[in-house]
């Protein structure tokens, strides 16, 4: 069977156009809508998953499950630990993965979910709670739920009003309000949210550490107050970190020298060659602890207008040093 090529169809973009501003107007409309169907019931379904004390097993077929797969993302990525189960496959043993202690989220536009259906008197006979979300009120899900949420819309943006297109996005808000309810009833922070997604730039800001990203042992540039000035500059230019910290015999900071502080004597006309280092140095300089986050250390460098910093422990010794490349580098900014 011979098919028409792509670039063959014809194309009404004023009425693609048209379309696509209609799909959006029908399925916000949509998503307003659940505001007239929250009732007590919605607490309700929020306090079982929140004292759940196994897991929240979300369960939905076709496209309903494809936005099931996400609620449950959603809810484990924001401190509610969830996993998606299919139905068909749970009537082949996979049921085995809910166990009584758990909070069952079974979503169904209709309701009536032939492989739903048909493991709903094992889930009311094993003693977990159910959740229903569907669409019908007067459906089969409905009337074995625990809790129903109602997530019917008054009709698809498909113009078949057959393809699921609203209803999903409905479901899909749904479930997006349960999360974010779960998130704020538990307390759940940034920290916490950053915790579950480490590979992530909120991660890196979030659970990096100064020790982990800072030069360390021989690389980080130090003298005593004593060293002349071609000495600093040797150092200086041995570590390439643009600056040398001044040490005491105990290694507690007491200053630091910058190229942009050797370009300042320049420009005044300092004989440096007579110099050392206690005398050339900025005092005082910016410091932050190894335990801190690498965050806080791009915030201190903006603040002071700095490009580096010296890292101490908690009794002021140096034990470190990064500047804003290091930062790029850990991708912190």
């Amino acid at each position: 069977m011979k098919t028409t090529p792509l670039s063959a169809l014809p194309l009404d973009a004023d009425r693609a156009l048209a379309l696509a501003h209609t799909t959006l107007d029908i399925e916000a409309a949509a998503v307003l809508g659940l505001k007239r169907h929250l009732d007590a019931s919605f607490a309700q379904a929020v306090g079982l998953m929140l004292a759940v004390r196994g897991r929240v097993v979300v369960m939905g077929m076709g496209k309903s499950g494809h936005i099931g797969r996400k609620i449950a993302a959603t809810l484990a990525s924001t401190g509610t630990a969830a996993m998606f189960v299919h139905p068909a496959e749970a009537s082949h043993g996979d049921l085995g993965m809910i166990q009584p202690v758990d909070v069952v989220l079974a979503i169904s536009n209709s309701g009536e979910s032939e492989e739903i259906n048909a493991i709903l008197p094992m889930i009311k006979r094993l003693g977990a709670p159910l959740v229903g979300m569907a669409g019908n009120p007067q459906s089969t899900l409905a009337r074995y739920a625990n809790v129903f949420l109602n997530s019917s819309v008054d009709k698809e943006a498909c113009p078949l009003n057959l393809a699921p297109t609203a209803s999903t996005t409905a479901q899909l808000a749904l479930g997006d309000a349960l999360a974010v309810a779960l998130l704020d009833a538990r307390g759940f922070k940034a920290e916490d949210f950053a915790r579950s997604h480490p590979g992530g730039a909120l991660g890196r800001k979030l659970l990096t550490l100064v020790s982990d990203i800072m030069r360390s042992g021989d690389q980080v540039p130090r003298v005593p107050g004593s060293a002349s000035f071609s000495a600093l500059m040797r150092e200086m230019s041995n570590k390439g970190l643009g600056a040398a910290a001044i040490v005491d015999e105990a290694g507690h900071v007491q200053g630091i020298f910058t190229d942009g502080d050797l370009r300042r004597l320049i420009e005044k006309g300092a004989d440096l060659r007579s110099c050392i280092a206690a005398q050339v140095m900025h005092s005082q300089p910016s410091t932050i602890a190894h335990d801190a986050l690498a965050v806080d250390a791009a915030e201190l460098m903006e603040q002071r207008c700095i490009t580096s910093v010296l890292v101490v422990d908690p009794a002021g010794v140096l034990c470190g040093a990064l500047n804003s490349n290091d930062l790029m580098r850990a991708k912190v900014i």
